[in-house]
């Protein structure tokens, strides 16, 4: 008989290493595995300089959540466990994260500190403590397929759901992962938390850049790469210089606020020029994008993506954590996987991610997904209208 983690052992005898960042939700984790008779072992990573952060409302694996951490596992009566990972952390999450604004994408460090260090680093050190699983507060479901490995889906709360987050997560990583708070809801997380008598019962969520104080991501980025951020010119697609910006790190793909320009029409960022230095703008109607390269691609569908059919496969997509999945089709070619959208999608920028799912509905599978590293626009008749100049 298997307990309530799949494992076919007493839960006495299976080790459980929780993930502990501070807040409610893995909080209410560690508590769970306790009281369900679970061998529970904490740990914190502390992740960056939580100088300026100790009392900054929102953030996470800073000086304030360690403190927090500790104090739940003490209630519970667990061993825990503070690692310094900065510099793994730094050299992991925020350089790539600036190289990658530099080279004018348009970055999700979520994604690479999952890949590069929590789902890395820390499942090695769980494996390394003797543990069976490693598990989470990430609002993201995980279940045994028919083939005996776990699967992907989508979480129950759609408002919370993390899979887009997740997507880089390998097959391997997943048989050792286990995510408790997938098939809850938020508000049954914090009413948990109550129950419990945890003190971060009403704690405010994390913000998703743990790492970035009020949001300036510049600040950071130019803090890292003094003397990198070089200005340039803003130009219009149909060639005319309009105005002159101070780095390409300030705008992003869709932008329309903060162009500082006076063209007399609406404006919007259609593309970032890193190579020149140029802020490409346009019409809205030219933001629209058709198709979608991808790179880095992590595959956990039940078929190979080299034994795909030649016409290719069916699938849905997310481009934007915010965004629902939405009808495309996947076809892999000698230039590697290309998504086709069913219908075009604004605001698709290079270094984001591109989340792929077996359907639309609420608690789909996740296939995969990759880092997006080129886009095709609609054509210019049809972004323009069928009445436009050729």
């Amino acid at each position: 008989m298997l307990n309530s983690l799949d494992l076919a052992k007493p839960p006495a005898e299976t080790r459980v290493v929780v993930a502990m960042s501070g807040g409610v939700d893995s909080s209410v984790v560690a508590a769970m595995m306790k009281r369900d008779g679970y061998d529970v072992i904490g740990i914190t990573l502390q992740l960056y300089d939580h100088g300026a952060a100790v009392h900054r409302r929102g953030a996470c694996c800073a000086g304030q959540d360690i403190h927090d951490a500790r104090r739940v596992a003490e209630r519970l009566g667990i061993a825990h466990y503070v690692l310094d990972y900065e510099s793994r952390f730094r050299d992991a999450v925020i350089e790539r994260f600036a190289e990658s604004y530099l080279a004018g994408e348009t970055p999700i460090p979520c994604v690479e500190c999952n890949r590069s260090v929590k789902f890395a680093d820390l499942l090695e050190t769980a494996r390394d403590l003797g543990a069976d699983v490693l598990a989470t507060g990430h609002y993201v479901a995980s279940r045994l397929l028919a083939n005996g490995r776990r699967g992907l889906f989508r979480a129950a709360d759609p408002d919370r759901d993390q899979s887009y987050f997740l997507y880089a997560t390998t097959a391997a990583q997943l048989d050792f992962l286990r995510f408790p708070l997938g098939d809850m809801a938020k508000t049954e997380t914090r009413a948990l938390a109550h129950e419990f008598g945890l003190t971060v019962a009403d704690k405010a969520d994390s913000q998703d850049i743990c790492f970035v104080p009020n949001g300036r991501y510049t600040d950071i980025i130019e803090r890292l790469k003094p003397g990198a951020v070089a200005p340039g010119d803003i130009v219009h697609v149909d060639g005319r210089v309009l105005g002159r910006h101070e780095g390409i790190i300030h705008y992003t793909v869709g932008q329309r606020r903060g162009l500082g320009l006076s063209v007399g029409e609406p404006l919007f960022v259609l593309k970032l020029d890193a190579e020149k230095g140029r802020v490409i703008v346009g019409p809205r109607e030219m933001l629209g994008t058709e198709s979608i390269r991808l790179r880095d691609v992590n595959w956990l569908g039940p078929v190979a993506l080299d034994a795909l059919p030649p016409e290719g496969l069916e699938v849905a997509v997310r481009v934007r954590s915010t965004r629902q999945p939405c009808p495309a089709f996947l076809r892999r070619d000698a230039e590697g996987v290309e998504i086709v959208l069913a219908s075009a999608e604004e605001g698709v920028a290079p270094g984001q991610a591109c989340v792929i799912y077996d359907g639309v509905d609420g608690r789909a599978q996740v296939l995969g997904g990759g880092t997006i590293r080129a886009t095709r626009p609609m054509p210019m008749r049809e972004a323009l209208g069928e009445g436009a100049a050729a």
